[in-house]
C-alpha cells in the first residue's frame, strides 16, 4: 500500500513538474536570469571570432574584417525571400495547371514567347534564349497552343546598378492577360540582387512562375518545380559549342598542377571571405592559387597589404595554360554562388572543386554530380589539398571522362542549355512518359533520348553494351521505290529476291514513291517473306519515317537499284549486330573543309578516308527513324523532300552527332560511284548536274544547323575473314564476295 502511494506522489511531482515547464518557462527563466546576476556571474557569450586568442595561426586579422551591414542572419535571409516570393511553397501539383499541356498529348508541350515591345533592349544572352526556343520543336506562334509561356522582357539581369536592368518590371508583366500570377510561364535569370548584399531578388513577384535561374541557392530552390541553370557569359555559342579538351583515353590522367585557380579577390562585401584565404593553400609548384585585387575602378583605394605581392604573382601565370595542365580547378563563389569558372573547368576536363556552401548545382533534378565534381566547404579549405591529392588514377579518368560527357551533352551551347530545360520541365509534366536517371547521366545524354519512343533502357542502341543486351537476330529491308514497275526485270524484282533468300530477313516493305500508283500484290514475286507496300507519299524523308511496320531492331535500307548478294547482306547484318549504334553499308562518301571558300565541301572519290556510308545500301536502329522524324527540325527535312536530295547525308550527320563515332564500311563486291551519266538521259537520280551542287550546299546546311560539324574520318573496313586471301575458295565461308 505504501509502495502504491509512493508511486501515486511521484507521478502527481512529474505531472506538476511538466505543466511548470510548458505554462511557465519565461517565468522560469527570468528566475534563473535573476539569480545569476545576484552571484554576480554573467553568461559567457560565444567567443569574438575577431580575438587573436582564437585566431588560426595562418590567418589575418585583417582578412575577417567583414562590413557588418553585409551580414544577414539566416531568419533575415528567410524574411526577404518571403516578401520577395509569395509562392515559395509552389510545386508543379499545386502552381502549375497540366490541362493546357495534355489537350494532344505529349505533343501537347508548347512553348510561347511574348512578343518583344518596340523600345525594349534585349540583351545578347537573353537574345540567344529567346532564338534556342524559337528554333526549337516546341515553339509556337499560338498562345492558345501553349503549355508554357516566356516573357519577351528581358529578365536575365537584375541588378539594379547594371546597364541591362529593366524598371517597372510588376506593372508591365501584369498587364499581359495570360499572366494568371505566373502560373505556367518560365522566367530565366542570370544575375540577381545588388550591392552589398547580393539578394536573390528580382525586383519583381514572379508569382507562381517557374524560375530557371542561375546561382539559385538551396535554401530558395523550390524541388521539381524551379530549374537551376549555369552561369553562361554572353560570348557563350549560340549552337554546337567547342568540343570538350579531353582525349579520349588520355593516360596518365593526373597533368602536370594538382590543383589550381586564377581570378578576383574580392577585399570587402559578400564572398570575400573565400577568395581572401585562397592564397594560404598556393605552393607555386603543384598547387596553383592566385588571386588579384585589380579589378573594379577604385581597388587602389581599397587595396591592402597583399595586393602588390599578389598582383605580381597574379603575371607569372597564365590562365588557359593552367586550365590545360590542371588535373583540377577550384570553383570558389564571387559575389553570387555560380561562377564561370564552373563551366570552363567543364570543357577543360579539369574536375571542378566547388567551394559555394548552398549552391544549388545546375540541373541538379536530373544530373549526378558526384560522378563529375568534388563538393568542397567553405569554411574547410586547408582540408582542399589533402582531399584532393587522395583521389585515385581511376576515380580522377572516370570524373574526367564525366565532365565531358556533361560538357558536350548540355552545356556546350546556349541551346543545349535552354532544351535541358525545357526537357526537365516537359518530363515533369509528363512523369509517365520522361527520362529517367540513367538516360541523363549516360552518352549521349537526355536530350537525344526521347521518351516517346521507349522509357525502357534496352530499347535504344547505345545502350546495349552497358546493359549486357544484344540486338535482334532479323532485320526488316525497306526499299525506296520511285520508278513505275513495267518489267519482271526491273533491278527491284532481282533485290526483293536476294533479299529475301537472307536467313535474317524478317519483312520487306517497298516504301511507293512513284507518280503512279503502286501494282497489285500479284505483280509482285512470290517471297518467303511478307511483303508490304507502303505509300510514301513521293517524300525523300518518307523513307526515314517511324513506320509501325517495322517490327524488327535493326533496318536494311535500300535504293530500287541497288546491287547486291545475298551473301552481302548475311555479312554486313552480322557487323552490325556488334556495333547497333552505327550505320553499317558499303558506298562510302566524305567530306572536306574547303579552306578558299571557307565552307565545307563533298566529295564522292574513291578513297581509303570516309565519314559518310549512303543510306541506299546501310543497315541501322530503327530508333533513328523515330530521331530523324521527331527531333530534326521541320526546315531541314522540307529542304530533303523539295530538293529530292541529301537525306543520307542528313541521317549520318544525325547518326554521327549522336555517337561521335564514324560510320563503318564493310566489303562489297562492286564500287558505286556518283558519275554523271550522258545526256538525255534520267536513269540515276545523279544524272541532275545540279545533284552534286545540292549535296554541297547541303553539308554546309546542316552543318549550320547542328552549331558544328559531327560527322567523323574513319579509315575502318571489315571484311570476312580470309577475303581475298591467297586460299582456296572452298575454306572461305562468304566467298560469292570475290566474284566478278
Amino acid at each position: 500500500m505504501q509502495a502504491r502511494k509512493k508511486y501515486v506522489l511521484l507521478g502527481l511531482c512529474a505531472c506538476c513538474w511538466l505543466v511548470l515547464f510548458y505554462c511557465g518557462g519565461g517565468a522560469q527563466l527570468r528566475v534563473l536570469r535573476l539569480l545569476t546576476r545576484q552571484r554576480g556571474e554573467v553568461m559567457r557569450p560565444w567567443p569574438n571570432w575577431t580575438d587573436r586568442a582564437f585566431l588560426p595561426r595562418y590567418a589575418h586579422l585583417d582578412e575577417l574584417q567583414t562590413d557588418p551591414g553585409t551580414i544577414e542572419s539566416p531568419r533575415q535571409r528567410r524574411q526577404a525571400w518571403s516578401t520577395i516570393y509569395k509562392d515559395s511553397r509552389c510545386r508543379m501539383e499545386t502552381c502549375f495547371d497540366f490541362s493546357r499541356c495534355r489537350r494532344r498529348g505529349r505533343e501537347g508541350f508548347r512553348v510561347y514567347i511574348y512578343p518583344t515591345e518596340k523600345n525594349d533592349h534585349v540583351s545578347e544572352s537573353y537574345r540567344k534564349i529567346l532564338t534556342s526556343i524559337g528554333e526549337s520543336r516546341y515553339f509556337t506562334t499560338d498562345p492558345r497552343e501553349a503549355c508554357l509561356f516566356v516573357l519577351g522582357i528581358d529578365t536575365l539581369d537584375r541588378d539594379q546598378l547594371s546597364g541591362q536592368f529593366v524598371p517597372n518590371l510588376d506593372e508591365r508583366i501584369k498587364g499581359y492577360p495570360l499572366w494568371n500570377d505566373g502560373r505556367n510561364h518560365l522566367i530565366f535569370n542570370l544575375y540577381s540582387g545588388t550591392w552589398p548584399n547580393y539578394t536573390e531578388d528580382l525586383g519583381f513577384n514572379i508569382g507562381q512562375a517557374i524560375l530557371a535561374k542561375a546561382s539559385l541557392n538551396t535554401e530558395h530552390f523550390r524541388p521539381g518545380f524551379d530549374v537551376s541553370i549555369p552561369l553562361f557569359s554572353k560570348e557563350h555559342p549560340q549552337k554546337g559549342g567547342e568540343r570538350g579538351w579531353l582525349v579520349r583515353n588520355a593516360t596518365p590522367p593526373r597533368r602536370k598542377y594538382l590543383l589550381m585557380f586564377k581570378g578576383k579577390r574580392y577585399l570587402t562585401g559578400i564572398g570575400s571571405d573565400t577568395r581572401n584565404a585562397l592564397h594560404h593553400i598556393h605552393n607555386g609548384k603543384d598547387i596553383v592559387s592566385l588571386t588579384t585585387c585589380r579589378h573594379g575602378k577604385d581597388w587602389e583605394k581599397h587595396k591592402d597589404a597583399r595586393c602588390d605581392h599578389d598582383n605580381l604573382e597574379y603575371e607569372r601565370f597564365d590562365y588557359q595554360e593552367l586550365l590545360h595542365n590542371s588535373t583540377f580547378c577550384l570553383v570558389p563563389r564571387g559575389r553570387r554562388l555560380g561562377s564561370f569558372r564552373f563551366l570552363e573547368s567543364l570543357q577543360a576536363a579539369c574536375i571542378p572543386v566547388l567551394l559555394s556552401n548552398g549552391w544549388e548545382l545546375p540541373f541538379s533534378d536530373v544530373i549526378q554530380w558526384n560522378q563529375a565534381v568534388i563538393e568542397g566547404d567553405e569554411r574547410l579549405l586547408l582540408q582542399v589539398p589533402s582531399t584532393v591529392r587522395a583521389v585515385g588514377n581511376e576515380r580522377v579518368l572516370a570524373l574526367r571522362q564525366r565532365t565531358q560527357m556533361l560538357w558536350e551533352a548540355y552545356f556546350s551551347s546556349v541551346d543545349k542549355i535552354v532544351l535541358t530545360t525545357l526537357e526537365i520541365i516537359k518530363d515533369r509534366v509528363f512523369s509517365h512518359i520522361s527520362r529517367n536517371k540513367y538516360m541523363w547521366n549516360s552518352l549521349p545524354g537526355g536530350l537525344l533520348v526521347l521518351p516517346e519512343y521507349s522509357t525502357h533502357l534496352a530499347h535504344f542502341p547505345f545502350y546495349y553494351l552497358g546493359l549486357g543486351v544484344s540486338p535482334g537476330q532479323e532485320f526488316t529491308a525497306v526499299i525506296n521505290a520511285v520508278s513505275p514497275l513495267v518489267s519482271q526485270s526491273q533491278p527491284i524484282m532481282k533485290l526483293l529476291q536476294v533479299v529475301s533468300k537472307s536467313k535474317y530477313c524478317s519483312q520487306i516493305i517497298i516504301l511507293w514513291n512513284s507518280e503512279k500508283p503502286p501494282p497489285s500484290r500479284s505483280k509482285w514475286p512470290p517471297m518467303p517473306v511478307p511483303l508490304t507496300v507502303t505509300d510514301g507519299r513521293r517524300k525523300t524523308t518518307s523513307r526515314f519515317l517511324p513506320h509501325v511496320a517495322i517490327e524488327t531492331e535493326a533496318v536494311l535500307s535500300l535504293d530500287e537499284d541497288t546491287v547486291l548478294l545475298t551473301s552481302e547482306v548475311n555479312f554486313a547484318f552480322l557487323v552490325w549486330r556488334s556495333f547497333p549504334e552505327r550505320i553499317v553499308g558499303y558506298p562510302p562518301r566524305s567530306h572536306f573543309w574547303d579552306p578558299l571558300k571557307h565552307a565545307w565541301g563533298y566529295t564522292s572519290k574513291w578513297t581509303n578516308d570516309y565519314s559518310i556510308v549512303l543510306t541506299g545500301a546501310a543497315f541501322y536502329h530503327r530508333y533513328y527513324h523515330y530521331l530523324f522524324t521527331h527531333y530534326l527540325p521541320q526546315s531541314l527535312r522540307t529542304l530533303v523532300d523539295h530538293t529530292s536530295n541529301c537525306e543520307d547525308i542528313l541521317m549520318n550527320f544525325l547518326v554521327s552527332a549522336v555517337t561521335h563515332l564514324p560510320p563503318i564500311k564493310v566489303a562489297q563486291r562492286k564500287q558505286y560511284k556518283e558519275l554523271p551519266s550522258p545526256q538525255g538521259t534520267k536513269t540515276v537520280p545523279w544524272a541532275n548536274p545540279e545533284h552534286f551542287n545540292q549535296r554541297q550546299e547541303c553539308i554546309n546546311t546542316f552543318a549550320n544547323w547542328f552549331g558544328y560539324m559531327p560527322l567523323v574520318h574513319s579509315q575502318f573496313r571489315l571484311d570476312p575473314v580470309l577475303f581475298k586471301d591467297q586460299v582456296s575458295v572452298f575454306r572461305k565461308k562468304y566467298k560469292d564476295l570475290e566474284r566478278a
